[in-house]
């Protein structure tokens, strides 16, 4: 199994400008996805409305907006962008499966499948030579 060192020794001789603005993108796009939910929580609750009878729909509601906001802002910078990525791993697996569930978006379903696949490579990937992580490991 490889280990997380191997993983950002191959990220870092493999790094490109393309993947570092997507990286960006993804945590820009999860910040904002952050803010409307925290702006609008009777949508969030709309949407969860399928999940009703489980419970713990107003935790759940206060999870996404914060990790959204908080782990947006560390995968645009590519601070602990693995950790980050991994609290929104959750988040983007209920988002595909609430269009089963409940009413079905395509739109909605493609933006989540998207988010969710490219969080996936960045997981793996970690968040590269152009990171504020490299350059607190490049300090030190």
């Amino acid at each position: 199994m490889l280990s997380v060192k191997s993983l950002n020794k191959w990220a870092n001789a493999h790094t490109y400008y393309p993947l570092d603005l997507l990286r960006i993108a993804l945590g820009v796009f999860f910040f904002i996805k952050g803010i409307g939910f925290a702006g609008q929580t009777e949508t969030l609750l709309a949407l969860l409305e399928p999940l009703q009878g489980f419970g713990g729909t107003m935790f759940t509601v206060h999870y996404v907006a914060s990790a959204h906001l908080v782990g947006g802002l560390l995968i645009a910078f590519g601070l602990l962008t693995r950790w980050a990525i991994v609290a929104q791993i959750p988040i983007l697996i209920g988002a595909i499966l609430i269009n089963f569930v409940g009413d079905f978006s395509g739109p909605m379903l493609l933006e989540a499948g998207i988010a969710f696949f490219i969080s996936i490579f960045f997981l793996f990937y970690g968040s590269g030579k152009h990171s504020a992580d490299y350059m607190m490991k490049m300090e030190s």
